[in-house]
């Protein structure tokens, strides 16, 4: 009987592994891209990263060291496609920008949507501006000025100029054969907008429908008039919200006039979601952008003057301690059992606080349901601080061999949850009531309240119940 030959592998080791159930890039692959960065080997690397997504080159960037960023970007050479950049962290997108030449960005910036132009065209600095300006046509040029003219994060700078705008008398066929022909319109889009003759929208009709319309159907026939329009200077937290809760792939872009003038897709919305989620979560800990590209300097620059504050709010917790050093020094159980009443409240506190600023920033939190909120978490707080106070009043008991240090720990638990749970609901809506945004501010106020609350309200019992 003949042997089987054995199964032929014909994998390339310079293409990158992909594995069948997962997405992304590989530490292996990054391995061997550095490898062939620091050899030199140029072919080696275009076969390496050639066929990786936009999103998977970029990955690739931030894992490879900072020498090696723009050698592999000169290495791909004309094959690097510019939408790379948008993947990137944006202090990682500035540090590759500064390094490409002006007619280089001018070329690809032409090639792109108007969306993702602006996007890596807004991150140069005035000089690098006014370089791909003088370098660009004119058409572009007058894109890339008047989208920079709209307020930063408004739905003017995000929106894509690129659309498919039809006469309300048109057909189906009609529009059908526009697109056939026509050379100017986006590589991707969802929905087709119908115009009066003042260029104002009145309606819309998804590409899928059309597809499935007989040629001759009238377009007013099939459109959908319940549209959500977006105003030019609407806040992108705003735009995100309107796609959020009414499901929408794309939305209109009108100016003041109420003329069509661009279109926000759903790939943007995803961005802008997810910016604005991690613009919260940084604020709540007094970190301005994300800093893991940033040098040394630059990073300790920016977190000094919220740990500043900090030191200030510590000083008050401070000087409460200060004012019962009495009690202290006559029961120093008092000094060991300290920290964990003002660390209970203070992570309670942050429950209720991290709750509270992610429902305000997603509107399920307002003034109709904001009372209900407060309730529960004094509730949530009380049971929390009921059973802790056993817990703790136990260990203190047993530890120390005193029952009334129990009890004053047990009283003080429950005093600072109950406290931690109501200033963690009540110091966001109150910042949010005063136009502050609850996600910068609250976390230095809840801590302060709970570690002053906590420390007077342990001392102070102590005080009253032991000397």
């Amino acid at each position: 009987m003949a042997e089987t030959p054995p199964e032929h592998d014909d994998s390339d080791p310079w293409l990158p592994e992909v594995q069948p159930d997962s997405y992304g890039i590989s530490a292996e692959l990054v391995r061997k891209v550095a490898k062939a960065l620091a050899a030199g080997k140029e072919r080696k690397v275009h076969r390496l990263v050639i066929d990786l997504h936009e999103a998977d080159l970029a990955d690739l960037l931030e894992h490879l060291d900072r020498d090696d960023r723009p050698r592999l970007i000169e290495f791909l050479g004309n094959d690097f496609d510019l939408e790379v950049l948008t993947h990137l962290d944006s202090s990682l997108r500035e540090e590759l920008i500064e390094a490409m030449e002006p007619r280089q960005l001018a070329d690809s910036l032409s090639d792109m949507d108007s969306d993702d132009a602006v996007d890596i065209f807004e991150d140069l600095d005035e000089d690098a501006q006014r370089e791909v300006l003088e370098a660009l046509p004119r058409a572009d040029r007058l894109v890339l000025e008047e989208s920079l003219s709209f307020p930063e994060d408004s739905a003017g700078r995000i929106m894509q100029r690129e659309l498919l705008a039809v006469p309300s008398s048109w057909t189906v066929g009609q529009t059908i054969d526009y697109m056939r022909a026509a050379k100017d319109l986006p590589d991707d889009f969802y929905d087709l907008y119908i115009v009066d003759p003042k260029h104002q929208p009145i309606g819309f009709v998804p590409l899928s429908r059309a597809m499935r319309t007989k040629r001759p159907v009238p377009l007013t026939d099939i459109m959908t008039d319940d549209m959500k329009v977006v105003p030019i200077e609407m806040d992108q937290e705003e735009v995100a919200y309107l796609f959020r809760q009414y499901g929408l792939v794309s939305a209109p872009v009108v100016d003041p006039g109420g003329r069509l003038v661009g279109v926000v897709t759903v790939d943007d919305v995803v961005h802008i979601i997810d910016e604005e989620a991690e613009e919260d979560l940084l604020k709540l800990a007094g970190v301005k952008e994300t800093d893991l590209y940033s040098a040394v300097l630059d990073t300790t620059r920016s977190r000094f003057s919220w740990l500043l504050i900090n030191l200030f709010t510590a000083v008050a917790a401070s000087i409460v301690i200060a004012v019962f050093e009495e009690t202290i020094e006559r029961v120093v159980a008092l000094a060991v059992l300290m920290p964990i009443v003002a660390s209970m409240g203070g992570n309670a506190g942050t429950q209720t606080l991290t709750v509270a600023v992610r429902a305000l920033a997603m509107r399920d939190l307002s003034a109709g349901n904001a009372w209900r909120f407060v309730g529960k978490e004094v509730l949530v707080g009380l049971a929390n601080g009921l059973m802790f106070a056993v817990l703790a009043g136990a260990l203190a008991w047993l530890w120390f061999d005193a029952p009334m240090i129990g009890v004053i720990i047990g009283a003080a638990m429950v005093i600072n949850l109950v406290v931690a749970a109501l200033s963690g609901a009540l110091v966001p809506l109150g910042l949010e009531k005063l136009g502050v945004d609850p996600a910068v501010a609250s976390s230095v106020l809840l801590t302060t309240v709970t570690d002053v609350i906590g420390f007077f309200a342990f001392l102070g019992l102590a005080t009253v119940f032991l000397l």
